[in-house]
């Protein structure tokens, strides 16, 4: 029975201190404890994430499922891997051949560290331009064209890979702007609308054999009180912890008849719910098949057990959840490899990741999708005649969290900048001076603001910060010189810099993009990527 429980559970492992749960055991002691039935890691270099999961994998006496969180290429799966495209990048190609290639390199190199499930792609819907914690992990802002991209993207991942295909988050993100790790995240579209929109996605990856679901910490309320009509406000649960929407819903209505998943179970959309004692086996309970991460090892497994003592989960729905974890395990037949000494991986299978060809489609993807949203005062094409001068002024988000700025990013622009014949200064945006509007003329023929704001649940959304109040970075300087802004990461910062008159997105930092964008900024390629209606952020003045 006990070996039952610990394959409900998939664990988070760390390369160094356990900044969860400040758990000491070691990676076998985890094993041989509490049986669990899957692991997720934090990242690393492909040596040693792949060197961590086989180590794993001979511990552990029953296979485990590996998962990555892979959703725009190998980046996902180590720090070394190869981004191709996230979702808004490859909406903006407009190209399902960049969704599939992000897929094909997301399952390629995540295979070779010896991951064999992928929690992505996000079939979330993009209605509310206020949303960061999907804007750029959606694939669009209407059902069909979110099918159209997941579908490739899927096709790509699962091409000569043995790779569990798993979307996310049920039953669906984008309406709003706040954040599930943070809150309980709410969809509150009617039981209509919402069966025309994210239920057409999750109807069509069922009948196209997806294997797991990510159940997130949304409330879907007017489904669920259509479920059951006795339920009043205060009942609403996140759809992680509501049969109606798990076996009700997804399982029964829709048909899936495979694995559900838990998103991580730290995230206040879960936790502000009820006692956590209560919500461990609540999950399985519900429909949920797999609970994500513990929060303190023993306590949780012994909330687990303790709730299949007090008939929280019956006999029979253990059973049911323990088959979907075993049959999947069946399906990418870890017990043959197992058997067969095949479970663990040579270090040359890591040859694929950051490999020629997938540079080619990562090169091929930059082309493709780097977006001109706006140049209304033609400010386009720069050169190092006319624009040698340079002023800088670079933006950025969080530095030290789960998803930090690139730190060597502003390095890498100035470089390759320099290269190209421009003098680079980077401005001091922690001041309020200007200095002489005639002096800045002398100084400076070009203003190239580079936002790479990225974050990931520490605020409800994220917009850009200014370094001080009034700082001299705020685009003051419009009509002064000609200013150029790119954002490397979200696509709505318009809202903020709304009298900037050329706009480009650019969706990420690697230096094969970093090269096509100056490509494009200086005519030499054109520009290739839409956009969609969102990157107006419902502004007349964006437009201008």
């Amino acid at each position: 029975m006990k070996k039952k429980i610990g394959q409900l559970f998939v664990n988070l492992f760390f390369f160094g201190e356990d900044a969860f749960s400040g758990n000491k055991l070691t990676n076998e002691e985890i094993l041989s404890r509490y049986h669990i039935g899957g692991a997720r890691y934090m990242n690393a270099d492909k040596t040693k994430v792949q060197g961590l999961l086989n180590d794993l994998q001979k511990a552990s006496k029953i296979p485990l499922l590996i998962a990555a969180n892979c959703d725009s290429g190998g980046n996902g799966a180590c720090s070394d891997g190869t981004y191709i495209a996230s979702g808004a990048h490859a909406e903006a190609a407009g190209d399902t051949d960049v969704a599939y290639h992000a897929g094909l390199v997301s399952g390629r190199e995540e295979a070779a560290l010896g991951v064999n499930v992928n929690f992505d792609p996000c079939v979330d819907i993009l209605y509310n331009w206020r949303n960061t914690i999907v804007n750029t992990r959606a694939y669009g802002t209407n059902a069909d064209t979110v099918i159209k991209y997941t579908q490739a993207y899927l096709d790509g991942l699962t091409d000569g890979q043995e790779i569990i295909r798993c979307i996310k988050h049920f039953p669906g993100d984008g309406t709003e702007e706040r954040d599930q790790h943070l809150i309980l995240g709410v969809n509150e579209l009617s039981p209509a609308e919402w069966d025309d929109s994210f239920g057409k996605v999750y109807r069509h990856h069922i009948d196209h054999g997806v294997e797991m679901i990510m159940a997130g910490h949304i409330a879907l309320p007017y489904y669920q009180q259509k479920l059951n009509p006795n339920l009043k406000d205060e009942d609403i649960l996140p759809a992680t912890l509501a049969e109606e929407l798990i076996q009700g819903l997804l399982k029964e209505q829709l048909g899936f008849n495979s694995l559900v998943i838990t998103d991580a179970s730290h995230m206040l959309g879960m936790t502000s719910a009820m006692r956590r004692e209560d919500y461990v086996p609540g999950a399985i309970a519900a429909g949920c098949d797999m609970f994500l991460f513990f929060n303190q090892l023993d306590e949780d497994y012994n909330y687990m057990l303790n709730g299949y003592k007090k008939g929280v989960i019956t006999e029979e729905r253990l059973n049911d959840a323990v088959r979907r974890i075993l049959g999947l395990k069946a399906k990418l037949n870890l017990h043959v490899k197992q058997a067969e000494g095949k479970l663990t991986l040579p270090e040359s299978a890591l040859d694929i990741i950051g490999c020629e060809e997938h540079l080619k489609w990562q090169r091929e993807a930059a082309d493709k999708g780097i977006s001109l949203i706006k140049d209304t005062q033609h400010n386009l094409p720069i050169n190092p005649t006319k624009h040698k001068r340079v002023r800088l002024y670079y933006l950025e988000g969080e530095t030290k969290g789960i998803a930090a700025s690139d730190n060597k990013l502003v390095t890498n622009l100035v470089a390759k900048l320099e290269e190209r014949g421009y003098v680079v200064t980077i401005n001091d945006g922690t001041t309020r001076v200007k200095g002489s509007i005639n002096q800045y003329h002398e100084e400076v023929d070009l203003a190239l603001v580079v936002a790479n704001v990225v974050g990931y649940g520490a605020q409800n959304n994220y917009r850009i910060q200014w370094k001080t109040a009034m700082s001299n970075e705020v685009p003051w300087y419009v009509h002064e010189v000609p200013t150029v802004f790119v954002s490397l990461n979200y696509t709505t910062h318009l809202h903020d810099a709304t009298m900037v008159k050329t706009f480009v997105n650019a969706y990420h930092t690697n230096s094969n993009l970093l090269d096509s964008l100056l490509d494009k900024l200086e005519g030499k390629a054109e520009f290739k990527g839409g956009h969609n209606e969102l990157v107006w952020t419902e502004k007349w003045q964006a437009k201008l």
